[in-house]
């Protein structure tokens, strides 16, 4: 079986959170911006990378909140969710079809991909721990 190592940004500001939604491959729905780690980069240099190749956004990695492990029919995926938020830009969409900024306590509206769903748990509890 196939193993994917990914990193998500989950980007705050004012309260809100940022969601994107992917429409292309297997995958469909939202999910928090990132992408696959490359040979020799650490979880950090990945969404750091991956939100300015996605977003046209330099962002600043807070801390790892959460790693979720997560089994698709076709890969297990394991996904480091680092706590950020913007440096500079506007967090341009070219990969996704939609954004949106979110309050916590509306983050369980969306359509979650499976794996990001375990994140939202996580979310909320860190939210609900830091008030």
């Amino acid at each position: 079986m196939k193993s994917i190592r990914v990193s998500a940004a989950i980007i705050h500001r004012d309260g809100l959170l940022y969601a994107t939604r992917r429409v292309k491959g297997d995958l469909k729905g939202w999910e928090f911006p990132g992408g696959k780690r490359e040979e020799g980069e650490s979880g950090e240099e990945t969404i750091i990378r991956e939100i300015r190749e996605e977003l046209d956004t330099d962002i600043v990695v807070e801390k790892l909140l959460c790693t979720i492990e997560y089994q698709y029919p076709a890969f297990h995926l394991t996904m480091d969710c680092y706590l950020c938020h913007v440096e500079k830009g506007n967090l341009t969409l070219s990969e996704h079809s939609d954004a949106k900024w979110l309050k916590v306590e509306d983050i369980d509206s969306l359509d979650w991909l499976p794996a990001d769903i375990l994140a939202v748990e996580e979310i909320k509890k860190h939210f609900a721990n830091s008030v």
